[in-house]
């Protein structure tokens, strides 16, 4: 690989990880919030929620995200959203953000399932303990039951999150100029068929390394105040 290689291309690769990051900023906050709401629709003693919610799951868990991705931008692609200049790429958000919601809703299933884990792992002394003080049971469960469950998923939150690092890559198939695509690009461009892709596999390395490595940090700062 080059000096004169990465002196010239890195500007696609640097603006391609902050789309990437975009990206994987949304989805974790979209789909966390999403999953814990289906998650809790799938512990709901309303049976039709239950069985939305299991039907959701079950139909992005048993899809591969790559075809989901395909129908979403087939039926969302077509809204009228503008472009935007980031860096020395040209996004447009009519790919971007189609690409955004598949990604999130697919992140989704797999949080809710993940959630559903976590609360039915919170002994149901809590629970009861909660409602003998008088606590109402959306408080039970916003301020008894979550906050401990959160402690219990951490570790397969923290997987979660660094798959969706790596899966926003599929993302260059409906056009989405991130970090995957700047590789693709640059690989076409200058007919090097290795270093650019050695490259970006430096990139996602690096940026999923830091990201388990908060995560742990974070998972032992809660336990510590947990512990006391």
């Amino acid at each position: 690989m080059s000096f004169n290689f990465i002196n010239k291309f890195l500007p696609y690769f640097n603006d391609g990880l902050l789309v990437t990051l975009m990206i994987s900023a949304f989805v974790v906050l979209i789909g966390t919030v999403l999953g814990t709401l289906i998650a809790l629709a799938k512990l709901s003693k309303v049976r039709f929620l239950r069985w939305l919610a299991n039907i959701y799951v079950e139909v992005f868990r048993g899809t591969p995200m790559l075809v989901q991705i395909m129908i979403g931008f087939q039926i969302l692609g077509k809204m009228p959203l503008p472009e935007f200049q980031l860096g020395i790429l040209t996004e447009d958000l009519s790919r971007l953000v189609p690409g955004i919601i598949v990604l999130s809703m697919n992140s989704g299933a797999y949080v809710a399932e993940i959630v559903r884990g976590g609360i039915n792992a919170v002994p149901k002394g809590q629970t009861e303990a909660a409602f003998s003080l008088g606590i109402r049971p959306h408080q039970t469960m916003l301020k008894v039951i979550l906050p401990q469950a959160i402690r219990n998923i951490l570790p397969a939150l923290g997987n979660e999150f660094v798959t969706i690092i790596k899966d926003s890559s599929l993302l260059a198939t409906i056009g989405v100029m991130e970090l995957y695509n700047g590789a693709q690009t640059t690989s076409s461009t200058t007919y090097q068929s290795l270093s650019p892709w050695l490259l970006v596999a430096v990139y996602y390395f690096v940026v999923t390394f830091i990201t388990s490595r908060l995560i742990n940090l974070l998972e032992k700062k809660l336990g510590k105040g947990y512990a006391k």
